[in-house]
């Protein structure tokens, strides 16, 4: 499909059927890929040690395979750095490239980049490695346009990864960066910018700080945001001031996950990623519609993250966009995944509830609350259950909450439905002053 139609390519359109054959046939190479890096492949502490690639070509296939957590990608990264014999490997044995001093991997990475942690992400060659170009056509972007970038180029990827679709495009980019608001400006209104990529937050500073100086940018009429969230309310604040902004969902760890059309209904999933929505805690996918951690398998071989899981919540959106994209589609970012607390002095995390549903069928959702005063704290679990109260499940259930947490817990059973669907598993509502 040629540029200046309504999608950036003819994938965006495809039947769905044809679009999930070939992503589920892709995955066999996608898992060996995994597998010749010595954190999936190695033969005794590989995560998939004696997996046949062949055999993984279903979503029920792939969910039997483990899912990784960021906090596991640090746990690896600072092993490899302070291994004071063996190959050094600065990425927990995840990538396949790298440079010439690291022994474990085969080939040349373009950039590599530092997050918080820190972890380290590499970079490899191609055009629209990072995939944003889908998110930026959507956004209205196109060849010829001069895009104001104001995501860091600091230690981060996030100015690279819109740099990087931006010129896929054919667009023009102003490395901008962050902070500098007199200058940015200055260059936006010289240099008549078209758009602006960055965070929502900053596109408000500018905007407010030219209106207070009377700067004019008659040519900035659109913008794609992430790295925060994006309300309504500041979404409407723009459009009042002729700038239609649109938000892209991504991770330093796998690139552009989904990306906001002009039907601002949720966000679409981006044609070279495999989304799913698990239980937080586990690798469990939920059904369509209830809240869960996004868990994203992006296809490539360079830093092939098998089940990644991304820390945040969301949820699928039944049916297709109405602009008449045909991917998968997601509510976007609602929430943080990783509820752990610390009661009693012994930490409780989402997987132990988990793993009470796992023992107990005949509870539907759960949320553990944990409330009182720090060292006077007490944990309720309310789950839903069609069973009525006093016919013994409630104690049983206690039971199984101490056995796995070694703490003591009351039980709630509610009816069904009554949780929020919020992807919620552990509530800490005590007070802290």
């Amino acid at each position: 499909m040629a540029r200046g139609g309504p999608f950036f390519d003819e994938l965006e359109a495809r039947d769905p059927a044809a679009r999930e054959a070939a992503l589920m046939a892709a995955l066999p190479a996608q898992v060996a890929a995994a597998q010749a890096v010595p954190a999936f492949g190695g033969l005794v502490a590989g995560k998939l040690a004696g997996i046949d690639p062949r055999s993984i070509t279903s979503r029920a296939a792939l969910q039997r395979l483990p899912v990784t957590r960021k906090g596991e990608l640090l746990e690896r990264q600072q092993a490899g750095r302070a291994a004071a014999a063996g190959p050094w490997d600065p990425f927990g044995g995840f990538s396949a490239i790298g440079w010439r001093a690291l022994t474990t991997t085969r080939r040349a990475a373009t950039r590599v980049y530092q997050s918080p942690g820190p972890i380290y992400e590499p970079e490899g060659a191609g055009r629209d490695y990072w995939r944003t170009a889908r998110a930026l056509y959507a956004a209205g972007f196109r060849a010829g346009d001069l895009v104001h970038n104001c995501f860091s180029y600091h230690l981060t990827p996030g100015a690279w990864m819109m740099d990087n679709g931006a010129q896929a495009i054919g667009c023009t980019v102003f490395p901008g960066g962050v902070g500098n608001t007199e200058l940015q400006l200055q260059a936006m209104a010289e240099l008549r910018a078209d758009g602006y990529a960055g965070t929502p937050s900053f596109l408000r500073i500018l905007i407010e700080k030219a209106a207070e100086t009377g700067l004019a940018l008659p040519t900035l009429k659109k913008a794609l945001v992430g790295g925060e969230a994006f309300p309504p309310s500041l979404r409407d604040w723009l459009r009042e001031r002729g700038i239609e902004a649109y938000q892209a969902y991504a991770t330093a760890d796998v690139g552009n996950i989904a990306y906001e059309t002009a039907a601002r209904e949720g966000l679409v999933v981006d044609e070279g990623v495999i989304v799913e929505i698990v239980r937080p805690g586990t690798g469990d996918v939920v059904p369509e519609g209830e809240v869960g951690e996004v868990v994203v398998t992006a296809l490539g071989a360079d830093y092939p993250l098998l089940r990644f899981g991304t820390g945040d919540l969301s949820a699928v959106l039944a049916g297709h966009c109405p602009t008449g994209r045909t991917n998968q589609r997601i509510k976007g970012w609602m929430g943080r995944a990783d509820q752990t607390a610390k009661v009693r002095g012994m930490f409780v995390h989402p997987s132990q509830i988990a793993e009470v549903l796992k023992r107990h069928p005949e509870l539907g959702r759960a949320r553990l609350v944990v409330e009182g005063e720090m060292a006077n704290d007490r944990m309720t679990l309310r789950a839903e259950s069609a069973q009525p109260a006093g016919a013994g499940l409630g104690e049983a259930v206690a039971g199984t909450v101490r056995d796995v947490t070694k703490l003591r817990c009351d039980v709630q059973l509610v009816a069904p439905g009554s949780l929020p669907n919020d992807g919620k598993v552990i509530e800490d509502a005590r007070k802290y002053s």
